[in-house]
């Protein structure tokens, strides 16, 4: 089920979700521009969830139903991700395969990645397997290749290490 999907659907927690596909998408802008994190927040904040309806209603359809963000939570990934890239990405790179890089990914995966790895980093009280799927969802709107199933699968390594004993309950 697609983010767009769940969201069409309200289902619960759609506020988180909208803000990790926020924050991918100020993420991959951040490491576009060069632009430091707190303009592209502010920008996303005040106009990137500022719909208007009159004009949705003409065309409903190409606009899906997309809940506001928690910014709180938007506010958090962003400017951690920002403020620990670095140590972020040396937690990325021994989970990628021997041939790829971080800086080698796309930029809008390694943003997903990225993101996924400060989650599972910073807030344990966020089961792993729900950081996982939020953000494999987050790639499914993105890609229609196997890149979804590449970050579950390093998402999946982290955790392992990251998370140890809860991922060993659910093993067992």
């Amino acid at each position: 089920m697609s983010i767009s999907d769940r969201n069409n659907r309200n289902f619960g927690g759609v506020d988180r979700s909208s803000a990790r596909l926020s924050a991918v998408q100020a993420l991959y802008e951040i490491d576009m521009t060069g632009v430091s994190a707190d303009p592209v927040l502010l920008e996303f904040l005040k106009n990137r969830w500022n719909f208007q309806p009159e004009f949705v209603e003409d065309d409903e359809e190409n606009y899906p139903n997309l809940a506001p963000p928690n910014h709180n939570l938007l506010k958090k990934i962003i400017r951690g991700v920002y403020e620990k890239k670095n140590d972020i990405d040396q937690i990325i790179k021994p989970n990628l395969s021997s041939d790829w890089t971080v800086e080698r990914l796309e930029v809008i995966l390694r943003a997903i990645l990225r993101a996924g790895t400060y989650e599972l980093l910073t807030f344990a009280e966020v089961p792993a397997k729900v950081v996982i799927n939020e953000y494999v969802n987050v790639a499914k709107a993105f890609f229609n290749d196997n890149k979804p199933s590449l970050v579950n699968g390093v998402l999946d390594k982290i955790s392992r290490v990251l998370r140890k004993a809860e991922m060993e309950n659910l093993d067992s």
